[in-house]
């Protein structure tokens, strides 16, 4: 499992993401689930994905593939971030169809993969979208101001109450981090290293990217700091009203 996610504020967009895909009492693996594409100064892309391993190398070597070929259509020709999402949904289904005939009809593997795209093609909007199994995809919206994808419960709840348009690209890289911790606190299957990268509105440069492993400084302050936060503030809260008082 994986947990992967973005978020767009009025500064620009973060995008972080773990970096386990197998894990259990005697195997623990690792890949990386962010990739980024960037021509400075004219676009930028970064792709998240979650989902089956192979299907989602398959769509990055096609990716690549089509760039260093110089193909008709690729992220270095689409003039619109949704174009860049419409043909990295038609990548990503063909795939897909490859993996099943090549699998077999009974083959009980899922093959589906889920991804995230995000970046800036020119002087045009910085968009996030996000990428369906069947190859359709959603921007965000002034109600969906960020996407996840993967284990996203236990992650939720705090971008739910803390991402907003004006919260400043830093703190929304905390937010996103703090997210990432409070998954892996409660899911095995998530974990380090955690990537973060800030990626501020208009730059057209992907430079401000993080990596940071269980026990790195400034990963384990966040993580006390917070913890301690919620035990204070939990003490601080009302105490439940006297039986007498309380009606039912």
């Amino acid at each position: 499992m994986t947990y992967c996610l973005a978020a767009v504020v009025d500064e620009g967009i973060v995008f972080a993401s773990d970096s386990r895909t197998n894990a259990g009492v005697d195997h623990v693996s690792t890949y990386r689930k962010m990739h980024t594409f960037a021509w400075p100064g004219e676009r930028v892309f970064v792709l998240l994905s979650a989902g089956n391993l192979a299907t989602t190398q398959s769509v990055l070597r096609a990716i690549e593939r089509d760039l260093d070929q110089g193909a008709e259509t690729s992220l270095a020709s689409v003039a619109r971030m949704d174009e860049a999402a419409e043909y990295l949904g038609g990548l990503s289904v063909e795939r897909q169809h490859q993996a099943t005939r090549s699998a077999g009809e009974r083959s009980q593997v899922s093959v589906e993969a889920t991804f995230i795209l995000g970046g800036q093609i020119g002087d045009g909007e910085a968009e996030v979208y996000l990428v369906y199994p069947q190859g359709n995809f959603i921007t965000v919206s002034s109600d969906q101001s960020f996407f996840q994808i993967g284990e996203t419960k236990y992650g939720k709840p705090i971008l739910d109450r803390i991402i907003a348009p004006d919260l400043s690209l830093e703190s929304a890289g905390i937010c996103a981090l703090l997210s990432i911790d409070s998954t892996m606190r409660s899911n095995l299957s998530v974990g380090p290293p955690v990537e973060l990268l800030l990626y501020p509105r208009d730059s057209l440069t992907l430079e401000r990217r993080m990596n940071f492993e269980q026990d790195d400084p400034y990963f384990v302050a966040l993580r006390e700091a917070w913890s301690e936060g919620l035990k204070r503030l939990f003490e601080g809260l009302p105490r439940l009203p006297d039986a007498a008082s309380s009606t039912i």
